[in-house]
Formats: C-alpha cells, structure tokens, sequence
C-alpha cells in the first residue's frame, strides 16, 4: 500500500513541476521576446502616414520628453543601401542612423563594441547583425562600402549614388526573424547624409516609456496632440505577429499541461479506494471504537491532503531545481530560427507558485471527497464479518 502511495504523490508532483516549469517558460519567452523587440523599436515608434521625413525633429522631441511617462525620446534615419565587401559578396542593408545606443545592443553583442563614432583609420564604424556577418564573410575590424541612391528632401529628386565606406566596429545576434541580416547601426548624421535628409529631419522617432503599460495612453496623447500626418504606434501594433505567438504560447499551454495534475487527481481517488479496500476491517473497527462516519470522513480528506501537500512541495522544490540547472548550464537549447532564442528561458514567479498550489491541494481535496464518503458509509458490523 505504501508503494501505491508514493505513486499518488508521485503523480501530484510530477503535475505540479510540469505546470510551473511550463509557465515559468512562457513568462520566460514572454520577457525575453518583449525585451528584444522593445529594445529594438522602443515602445511608441512616432512615423508619417505621408510616407516621408518627419520635420521639426528637435521640436517634437522637446514636447514629448517633458512627459512624466516618457524615459527617452530618440529619432532615427533608416535607408536602404547595398552593402558589399566584394563583386561576389554584396547584401543589400537597412542602414538604422543612431544618436542613442538602442537597449538591446549591448547585450546582444557578440564580438567588437557597439561605438558608432570614427574609427583609427578615420572610417566610420557601423554595427552589423550575425547573420549578415555570415553572409558577407566579415568580422570585426574589416572594411565594406555603402551604396545608396539619396533624395533631396526639399526637392524630392534623386542625388546620384552616394558611396561611403565603413569599418565592421561590432557584430550583434538577436536571434529576431530577418533583424539580424537586415539592420545595420551607423551613426545618425552619416545616414541623414545617405539618405538626403536636413540636420532636422528624421525618418521616425522611438519613444522609450518608464513601463510598457503606458504605451496605449502615450500613442493615443501623441495622435491626438501632434495631429496629421504624424501617427503613434506601439510596440504591439508594429510587431503584431510576434505578440500573438506569445499569447498563443501563454493561452494553450497551461490548460494542456493542467491535465497531468487531474490526472494526478484520479491517481488519488483511486489510491484512496485501494486503501478503503484494504483496510475496510480497520475501519470497521473504528467505527466500532465510537468513530463516527464524520471523523472517518476527515480522516480520509485529510490524507488527500497530506498526499496533495507532500507532492505539491515536491513538486515546487523540483521546479525550483530544475529552474536553477536550466538558468545556469542552459540544458535545454532551442533552434533559434523557430524560437528567437537559442535556449529554453525560464523566469519563475511568485504568483505562478501560489495559484498552481492551491489548484493542486483543491483538487486532492475534491479526489479524497469520494473515497472519504465511501468510508464513512461502511457499516462497522458487516466490515468486520466481511474481513
């Protein structure tokens, strides 16, 4: 009998470590991919529904930094260039022009700096993703050209092809779909230059928020108080796709994996209904003693319980281990073109702890009802004979 009950807290354990080990993991992408596509677009991205350069960049930035919500403002210039470090070996890039680091840069860099300024030899440095460093055979250190056809802004006509070469100042790897083949940092002034753009002007501006809450709110002030053509987006907005694959990880998840801990529930029904079965003349006894169907009742939720409680904690302590391993040796690797991670990231919560405990000790209490009825209802008399 003791070995069936091992198996029933067994079971709750096992339930219980899985729920909070799949949690853990969806919080865990949730923060990993949210870090990565806010400090890659910030949370409020400002852009002209004219398809063209905003003007009176300082201006708007001095407006919207005075807001208690706003972090940082940052305007940015992006222009498409093809980048080529030989006749056989050319990509074509979206130049990102930068006055601020992005969030996510330093820790996404990999080899180099993330110093956007001049170099020894007098060229200007530029910052290139993993992936276009594979594709162009590049590393730190080593020089390619820019290519870009500029437009007078004020005159909306082209400029003739504007080369400009570049030192590979550092290599980043988000691990974000197509981001690291495609963007490449360089100094905003240079870019402005690229693509034929005033001092002034900007392509977009990023705006950075104390918290990620307020992004609504803050788009919504800046549509209604900058006005046509300018329009405010969310970081939610910008990368839909990406949130909905979050959402759908965090939506189905939990539920699948809440079936181990009712099964786990039916493991203690029937361990319970055994040990009626087998101790039937004990009860009987019992009964005999003066127990009423009452206490025998209690007796038995109370095992549930016990076997709810031990296999809960069991399972935490687990979770917790296992948390710990995966956060420090990264035992658990993704492919990183399916996950935009390379391994398996794990964020434990409080909460999470709290509700899956209490979730499991119900549903012992609810599996122990049944058996702890049929107890009570034994007649002490016939148990007796029958034994």
């Amino acid at each position: 009998m003791r070995f069936i009950t091992y198996v029933a807290i067994g079971g709750v354990a096992v339930g219980v470590a899985a729920l909070l080990l799949a949690l853990s993991i969806v919080r865990g992408f949730s923060e990993e991919i949210q870090s990565k596509i806010t400090g890659v677009g910030a949370h409020v991205q400002i852009e002209s529904l004219q398809d063209a350069a905003i003007g009176n960049v300082d201006e708007l930035r001095e407006r919207v930094e005075v807001w208690p919500e706003v972090l940082r403002v940052s305007p940015v210039v992006q222009e498409f260039t093809l980048l080529r470090r030989s006749a056989a070996e050319i990509d074509g890039v979206m130049l990102w022009g930068i006055d601020a680091q992005p969030p996510f840069l330093e820790e996404s860099l990999i080899r180099g700096g993330n110093d956007v300024g001049r170099s020894a030899s007098g060229h200007w440095r530029i910052v290139i993703g993993a992936d276009l460093a594979r594709l162009l055979g590049v590393d730190v250190g080593e020089v390619v050209t820019a290519m870009s056809v500029g437009t007078d802004a004020a005159r909306g006509a082209q400029t003739g092809v504007q080369i400009v070469q570049f030192e590979i100042g550092g290599i980043y790897e988000t691990f974000l779909q197509n981001f690291d083949e495609l963007f490449v940092l360089a100094d905003i002034n240079v870019v402005r230059e690229l693509a034929g753009l005033s001092p002034n002007q900007a392509t977009r501006i990023d705006v950075t928020l104390e918290s990620l809450d307020a992004a609504d709110e803050i788009a919504r002030r800046i549509d209604v108080e900058m006005g046509f053509p300018l329009i405010a987006r969310t970081v939610y907005e910008v990368h839909r796709g990406l949130f909905a694959w979050i959402d759908l990880q965090e939506n189905i998840i939990p539920p699948i994996i809440g079936v181990i801990i009712i099964v786990a529930a039916f493991n203690i029904i029937s361990t319970l209904l055994m040990l009626i079965l087998e101790k039937t003349r004990e009860i009987g006894v019992l009964g005999s003693l003066g127990a009423s169907g009452r206490t025998l009742r209690r007796l038995f939720l109370l095992l549930g319980l016990l076997i709810g409680t031990i296999g809960t904690s069991i399972g935490a302590a687990i979770a917790i281990i296992a948390a710990f391993l995966q956060s420090r040796y990264e035992l658990i690797p993704l492919p990183a073109e399916a996950y935009y991670l390379d391994r398996a990231p794990i964020l434990l919560h409080g909460g999470d702890f709290l509700l899956v405990g209490a979730v499991a000790l119900g549903l012992c209490l609810l599996s122990a009802y049944i058996p702890a009825r049929i107890a009570a209802r034994i007649d002490p008399v016939r148990a007796i004979r029958l034994q």
